[in-house]
């Protein structure tokens, strides 16, 4: 477990079609996109007022055939890459690709916890120049995580166990089952588990990008060649919600304050 209640941090969208994927939350969320080089070459940062909130990256055909798919992914911030493996492994997660170092950002894990959910562990390197955080609803930034799981009521004690998350509250929604709101830190809860329904084929954390309106951001997925697939819709907080895939089909998720 870390010694520090830790949470996500970082998101990142493989695409096999870099260009179009840049194109299509640039529209939808409003990201500028930034090109990175040198040992990064074929990483951009999505940014949002010149600041990195999520990561892109072509899928290569070596990739591709390894593999490798469409799809977000969440990375969560650890103290030591290497004894976070361990413990996933010891408590029934999965460690897919080794800890291993990322030139001039610090150490990474692929893992899966224990129901298959896929998601990543970084130990960044310090740095100066890391800006304060903004508040969880901010336009451009990422405002609520959700897990869909094998067994949402079963699955929680394990990112209790390894990352210091506790709950919140519990929803009853009826035949589909609980819904648990986590912390991560502080008060204030950042996202949600609860058993995935017969549509969603694996478990898999799907994130929630904050705009500014949320009847307008709807329209611009399907201007763009998305497609919305629950919603606009309010949610008990007062905010308001939209489900959708981008044009290769990926999944993702968007929240608004405002309708």
């Amino acid at each position: 477990m870390q010694s520090n209640p830790s949470g996500f941090f970082w998101y990142e969208l493989l695409t096999r079609d870099a260009a179009g994927a840049k194109a299509f939350y640039g529209a939808v969320v409003g990201w500028e996109t930034e090109d990175l080089g040198g040992p990064h070459s074929g990483y951009s940062l999505l940014k949002t007022d010149g600041i990195g909130v999520a990561g892109l990256m072509g899928l290569s055909g070596e990739g591709c055939e390894a593999g490798g798919e469409p799809g977000w992914v969440g990375y969560v911030e650890v103290s030591n890459a290497d004894s976070a493996a361990a413990s996933i492994e010891a408590g029934g997660g999965r460690v897919l690709r080794a800890p291993d170092d990322i030139p001039e950002v610090g150490r990474f894990a692929a893992v899966a916890d224990p129901q298959g959910a896929k998601f990543m562990i970084l130990a960044p390197l310090p740095r100066d120049d890391v800006p304060p955080p903004k508040p969880r609803m901010t336009p451009g930034h990422t405002g609520w995580h959700e897990l869909y799981a094998e067994d949402g009521d079963a699955i929680f004690p394990f990112y209790a166990e390894q990352f210091g998350w506790t709950e919140d509250s519990v929803l009853n929604m009826g035949p589909m089952g609980n819904y648990r709101l986590f912390r991560t830190s502080g008060d204030e809860a950042v996202g949600g588990i609860m058993t995935r329904q017969p549509h969603i084929p694996r478990p898999v954390w799907n994130f929630y990008f904050v705009v500014d309106g949320i009847d307008a951001a709807a329209a611009r997925i399907g201007e763009h060649g998305g497609t919305v697939t629950m919603g606009p819709m309010p949610v008990p907080d007062g905010s308001f919600i939209v489900m959708a895939t981008d044009p290769e089909g990926v999944s993702f998720a968007l929240v608004s304050t405002t309708k």
